[in-house]
């Protein structure tokens, strides 16, 4: 005969005056976490209690109830009520609903309050992502789910933007065959059949990294920080169709744009348009393209810029401000410190009169009528227009062309739809297939002379602009060859034979001309420019009365044009020999150190374009390990060379990391950091 089986009895409930309840010592909830008080407390406001307190009658001590109830499980609810009364929320005898276990029971109070918290499972973050879509098509908005759940609307977005994944996605998270952190990466793309795809893709490898997803799933689109779609603005495209793909996870610098064919003809009509206007002031001719090499003027002339008279009532108010600063000057002479108000004050003067000066500049009709102008893209994505450039057909030798249309008669603007970085005005540095670097996997391959051609010339033109701005070792340079040339070789006939030479840096790689030294050279050769008087004598007048710090700056920057650090490759047979480039690079070597210039400061950093996507494996991953370990050189170390260079970019982005050949001797190496790319990054269940 089967014996029955003993059926169990649940402890009975019954509500109980909140005053009757009090905290169990036996609570084995200590540590904060979750939830906080004052959140809980809110949430039963609005919603009522949910769950019941679990409680136990407290003995005297013959062993008789007592009337008063000890809770074990349910302190934070316990202590959330218990804050409601004291708000005048709830009444002290408030009946609370408890589940009372019986005196003497054998299991103690100290297992019960274990028993809740342990048994507890948290909610699948995937239920709560459907929850919260649930809760937003019933009507609720994303602040209010937000303020009801105690999370940030942004939480809620993010939430939701997971639930807009493919289903299969969805389906692998749920199975945990996907990561949280995976799924975030997936949520940058709004295309299922991508997501997919690129899912397909990775699953079949070792490497599922959520910086591989986000990089795979934008590899075709543009950035957003991208100087043209800076230049055309997101709203201009998103207004043309466009769409921008963003990251709610992590930092995306305003997103992607996945549509680059959009956003080109798009900069090109903005261009355009910029351009007839530009055209409109008179000009013979303009070129138009994204950009321009460096040294693209080269060859052609200049016409002088006529800067705008002062009106009247500017010219009083510069008088005034000037009188106003030399009084306060002079009565302050003997004081060692200005009063603030008064240092204040001159400040003030000072911007005031700096706006005035600040006029803008003009050309003379005539001249425009025979010169023209560059329009293309500023590094920052504004337009950047350099005009009054004469060609060596246009120059005032003969007897003027015909100055209608853009381009001599042709009324269309000269443009090169090539990739940016491309020579747009037609201009070959060369034959690149003599120096096309076969492909070699294997070992530290030395780099390519056009490579190490476009690493110095990084490095010339960084060197000119810290010498420049560095006057003391500008006139110890100066001093040194004057010193040299005088008592180890033989004068010239000149009167004083110093030769400074222009030397063009006609190889470089596309991110040169947009650069900070690049920038810098720029703005201080046309300050000099705009301060020059006219013919030889008056110039000779207006150095006479330069100070000395005028003087001294003026001497470096036109030393700084004659600087080079270029390696060349040394032809069979040729007028420069290979110990004269050695002590070339040498003398460059100590004039950095001086200078104690750094190139990762001055703005140059590993791309795949200028550095990584032409050296081998073995230098990618020699990189790698330099700046951030040997961890993150082996995580990448299994990618193809395409994927390693993408791969390795990412990983040295603001590491400080330099090639040989651009590095100064004397600076410290930057700190190795031993990281790899994109760990896991979890979202908390709430």
């Amino acid at each position: 005969m089967a014996t029955a089986l003993q059926k169990i009895a649940l402890n009975g409930s019954r509500d109980i005056p909140f005053n009757k309840l009090a905290l169990s010592q036996a609570n084995v909830r200590r540590v904060k976490s979750g939830l906080s008080i004052e959140e809980l407390a809110a949430d039963i406001e609005r919603r009522g209690l949910l769950q019941s307190l679990n409680v136990r009658p407290v003995l005297d001590a013959g062993g008789a109830e007592t009337g008063m109830f000890e809770v074990p499980a349910g302190g934070r609810r316990f202590r959330a009520l218990e804050l409601l009364v004291k708000q005048k929320k709830l009444v002290k005898t408030a009946p609370i609903p408890c589940v009372v276990r019986e005196a003497g029971s054998s299991i103690s109070a100290e297992e019960d309050s274990l028993a809740e918290n342990v048994r507890r499972v948290d909610l699948h973050p995937l239920d709560q992502f459907r929850a919260f879509r649930a809760l937003l098509e019933k009507g609720q908005s994303e602040e209010e789910i937000a303020a009801r759940f105690f999370v940030t609307p942004a939480v809620v977005r993010q939430r939701l933007r997971l639930m807009t994944l493919s289903e299969k996605l969805l389906s692998l998270y749920e199975e945990d065959g996907i990561r949280l952190d995976q799924l975030m990466a997936f949520s940058i793309s709004d295309d299922h059949e991508r997501q997919e795809q690129v899912w397909d893709i990775i699953s079949q490898g070792h490497n599922k990294e959520p910086y591989l997803i986000r990089r795979m799933l934008t590899e075709k689109t543009v950035r957003a920080s991208d100087r043209r779609a800076r230049f055309v603005g997101i709203d201009a495209y998103v207004a043309a169709g466009g769409h921008v793909l963003r990251d709610l996870f992590e930092t995306d610098d305003g997103g992607w744009l996945d549509n680059p064919g959009l956003l080109d003809d798009l900069v090109l009509a903005k261009l355009i348009e910029e351009a007839k206007a530009i055209k409109a002031e008179g000009w013979k001719w303009l070129k138009t393209d994204f950009s321009f090499p460096w040294g693209h003027t080269r060859g052609f002339g200049e016409i002088d810029e006529i800067q705008v008279a002062l009106s009247e009532e500017d010219t009083a108010r510069l008088e005034a401000l000037s009188a106003e600063r030399d009084a306060i000057e002079a009565e302050y002479a003997q004081a060692d410190e200005l009063p603030d108000e008064i240092d204040a004050r001159l400040g003030e003067i000072e911007e005031q009169i700096a706006e005035i000066e600040e006029r803008p500049t003009t050309y003379d009709p005539a001249d425009m009528a025979r010169a023209g102008a560059f329009v293309s893209l500023g590094n920052d994505g504004t337009l950047l227009v350099e005009r009054g450039f004469v060609r060596p057909e246009d120059m005032p030798t003969g007897p003027e062309e015909d100055d209608s249309g853009l381009e001599g008669d042709d009324e269309t603007i000269a443009y090169d739809a090539g990739e940016e970085g491309d020579d747009p005005a037609g201009q070959s540095d060369g034959d690149e297939s003599a120096d096309a670097e076969p492909e070699e996997e294997d070992g530290l391959k030395p780099f390519s002379d056009r490579l190490l051609t476009e690493l110095t010339a990084w490095r010339t033109l960084a060197l000119r602009d810290a010498f420049a701005a560095n006057p003391h070792v500008a006139l110890n340079e100066l001093l040194h060859t004057l010193v040299r040339d005088l008592y180890w070789q033989v004068s010239g006939a000149d009167c004083l034979q110093v030769v400074v030479r222009d030397v063009v840096l006609s190889v470089h790689s596309a991110d040169m001309p947009g650069s900070i030294p690049a920038y810098g050279m720029r703005r201080r050769s046309a300050e000099w420019k705009n301060d020059l008087p006219e013919d030889e004598d008056a110039l000779w007048i207006w150095l006479d009365r330069l100070d000395e710090t005028r003087r001294l700056a003026l001497l470096a920057h036109c030393l700084s044009l004659g600087v080079n650090a270029l390696y060349e490759r040394i032809p069979p047979y040729g007028a420069v020999s290979q110990r004269s480039v050695s002590e070339r690079l040498a003398r460059a070597d100590r004039l950095a150190t001086a200078l104690r210039l750094d190139l990762a400061e001055a703005g140059w950093r590993p791309t795949v374009d200028n550095y990584l996507g032409r050296v081998t494996k073995a230098r990618i991953l020699e990189a790698v390990r330099e700046a951030r370990g040997d961890k993150a050189a082996v995580h990448i170390a299994h990618l193809k060379k395409a994927e390693m260079a993408e791969a390795a970019e990412r990983l040295l982005d603001g590491s400080g990391w330099l090639p040989e050949a651009l590095r100064t001797k004397g600076l410290p190496a930057p700190a190795e950091v031993d990281e790899t790319p994109d760990g896991p990054v979890a979202v908390a269940a709430e």
